[in-house]
């Protein structure tokens, strides 16, 4: 057997199901093991930056590693976003990149790069391996590394040769789990006597994941309103009682107005990073003249912008769940509830991005998954759309690489085949990644691809207009159907340039195809996107 055997093996002992990639020269060992080993399924980009998008997004919904390939030079360069993605998002993932061989090391080979530093700087750790020998460690180090601690992005570099050095079968060892951070019973206890008897609000960020339902339940047993970060929208119903909607970038007023100008003592502050989005350009109001406790498995949140005057660090479903013993029942906790009003869409309505977003999310599945891409399209999305169950969005708004919505939606698909999946976009993302729904074709995946296409780049148009009133004539360009486009893939779609074509086309008969299928609006929205102090920061430049 090859030493290519023992990588594939391993990653059959963690039940990896999927590897995300493409096949090349510098890798074909790894994949050419798969023809024996039916059970890891190769999943076939069009872009490795694509690919690792797809593996995160797996590895977030499945609980498993996702694990990417590339090849050397050109194929690990364009996995780099992906890895930054999942650093920001904290999402364990094992990135193999192939490299030339040994003896050609320095001689200016084909696809030559030394992929190891530029790793180094996006991941946990970042190895190239040199012997074939050390293979199998360097493999369970590196995986160890990505679930230990705060989970995260690792990298290996494989030379070929050493990838097809002959070995004999080794004994594997075990696969890594992740385990989370338990807190500590003093913090947990000195949170409790901070927050008992005491006026307050949460703040629940995207960390809390795995906790919306904890976190729910502890504002209901304090009685205390709570908002949510843009990054996680969609972890909450917005009809709860206690919802007062998002704050931070695209949010709503009545959160900006509790947070500003609430009489609360406490702000409670449960898996936000609190960076740039989620604090509205680092609003000193969010945490003035209040008591700060914060719950994070990251110990570096607590050290950055703001002064925590508590930190427990901790996993925050666990953390969530020894506070609730440790406080108080109360059984009229929920008496003074007021259902919110967030902001909606007008009474008449018009051909925009706000109408026909919530208009649309009321035509699909109402438990549809949605993953939302980078753009002007994404402020709606925020402000307009409506959660209607637990978990139903995905916004990667922290490292903001556009076209993360399109390999989300199929790294989602493939680790929760029975859940209906949507994923929202723009022209400019799918000119990107676009080319991804054949993939999705591919693999027979039933994702319903929502194109805003306006013919610019929409968030570059506003933010120009609004920071140097002016707009460069190339930041838009001549239509192209994308409708069309796909029909030419015999994908079904639609192309909708009026209200009135919603009513006339078969929706309902392009979401039962048992593929992947496109709405396109061919709509250009001149109105400035409900950003929130987002507008004013970038209209302040002007002055």
């Amino acid at each position: 057997m090859k030493n290519a055997a023992h990588i594939v093996d391993y990653l059959l002992k963690g039940q990896i199901d999927y590897l995300f990639g493409i096949p090349a020269g510098s890798v074909n060992a790894i994949f050419d093991e798969l023809y024996d080993r039916p059970s890891l399924t190769p999943v076939i980009a069009k872009h490795e930056g694509a690919a690792a998008f797809m593996a995160s997004a797996y590895a977030k919904y499945s609980g498993k590693l996702g694990v990417v390939i590339g090849c050397s030079g050109p194929g690990a360069m364009n996995l780099v976003s992906g890895a930054a993605n999942a650093s920001r998002e904290q999402i364990p993932l094992l990135i193999l990149t192939g490299s030339v061989p040994l003896s050609t090391l320095g001689w200016n080979a084909s696809q030559e790069l030394n992929a190891t530093p530029v790793f180094s700087t996006v991941t946990k750790y970042s190895k190239t391996v040199t012997h074939g020998k050390d293979l199998v460690s360097e493999l369970e180090k590196a995986v160890n590394i990505a679930f230990d601690g705060v989970p995260g992005p690792v990298h290996l570099a494989l030379p070929i040769d050493v990838q097809l050095q002959p070995s004999s079968p080794v004994e594997l060892p075990e696969f890594p789990i992740y385990s989370p951070c338990i807190p500590s019973k003093k913090d947990v206890e000195a949170a409790a006597d901070e927050i008992k008897d005491k006026n307050g609000v949460l703040f629940i960020g995207n960390g809390a994941r795995g906790a919306a339902r904890e976190a729910v339940q502890l504002a209901e047993l304090l009685d205390w309103p709570f908002v949510t970060t843009p990054q996680a929208k969609g972890l909450i119903p917005t009809d709860h009682p206690l919802h007062k909607g998002i704050y931070g970038f695209a949010g709503h007023s009545e959160a900006v107005k509790l947070i500003h100008e609430g009489s609360h003592d406490i702000i409670l502050i449960i898996g936000s990073s609190l960076g740039e989005t989620a604090t509205s350009n680092y609003q000193d109001q969010l945490t003035a003249g209040r008591k700060v406790i914060q719950i994070d498995r990251d110990s570096t949140v607590f050290t950055r912008k703001y002064d925590i005057h508590l930190p427990v660090l901790g996993d925050c479903k666990l953390t969530i769940a020894e506070l609730l013993l440790k406080l108080p029942q109360r059984e009229d906790c929920q008496k003074h509830m007021i259902t919110p009003k967030l902001e909606r869409t007008c009474n008449e309505p018009s051909y925009d991005t706000k109408t026909v977003l919530p208009l649309l999310q009321s035509i699909l599945p109402e438990n549809t998954k949605y993953t939302a891409d980078i753009g002007e399209f994404m402020s709606y999305i925020l402000h307009y759309m409506e959660v209607k169950q637990w978990n139903t969005f995905d916004i990667n708004v922290h490292y903001g690489s556009m076209g993360t919505g399109i390999g989300s939606s199929i790294g989602l698909a493939l680790a929760k085949p029975e859940e209906e999946v949507a994923c929202i976009t723009g022209d400019g993302c799918f000119f990107m990644h676009g080319m991804e729904i054949l993939t999705a074709k591919e693999y027979n995946l039933p994702i319903t691809f929502i194109v805003i296409n306006n013919s610019r780049l929409g968030m570059v148009h506003h933010g120009h207009a609004l920071q140097y009133k002016r707009v460069h004539p190339r930041f838009s360009q001549s239509k192209t159907s994308i409708a069309a486009l796909v029909d030419s893939f015999n994908i079904p779609a639609v192309r909708i340039t009026s209200l009135k074509d919603l009513e006339n086309e078969d929706i309902e008969g392009l979401l039962s195809h048992k593929g992947p299928r496109v709405i396109e609006f061919d709509l250009v929205d001149n109105n400035v996107p409900p950003m929130g102090d987002r507008v004013k920061f970038l209209s302040s430049f002007s002055k």
